[in-house]
């Protein structure tokens, strides 16, 4: 991009490393935001997010260094994050809903155990 006019190329490489700096800075923010949660869902937002951004970091090298092959790698990389988020899903409601069953199960078994106590008085 940009071989015709020396100024335009050196323009289009500083855009393109200030878009890679902030999009650096925007992965770390959603590496700490994965770290302290505070839920589940919020981990798993941010990851798919992180996901996301390194694809577009990827098509930006792929324009700043010309390769066409980094273009390739980008949507393989895509398919990956897509398949970690929904196994992360599924591992996710997986847990939730067995911690719930059993919540329900203790729940259920509470009440049986003060109906018995309250026909007894």
């Amino acid at each position: 991009m940009g071989k015709d006019i020396p100024a335009l190329g050196s323009a289009y490489n500083i855009v393109f490393s200030v878009a890679l700096c902030i999009l650096a800075v925007m992965v770390i923010l959603c590496l700490i935001r994965a770290i302290i949660g505070p839920k589940v869902t919020d981990r798993i937002v941010a990851t798919n997010m992180m996901g996301t951004i390194v694809m577009v970091i990827i098509a930006v090298l792929a324009l700043m260094l010309e390769e066409g092959f980094l273009a390739d790698i980008c949507i393989i990389y895509a398919m990956i994050s897509f398949l970690a988020v929904i196994v992360l899903t599924k591992v996710y409601m997986g847990v939730y809903l067995e911690k719930k069953e059993m919540k329900d199960n203790n729940n259920i078994e509470g009440k049986e155990k003060n109906d018995g106590l309250d026909g007894m008085a």
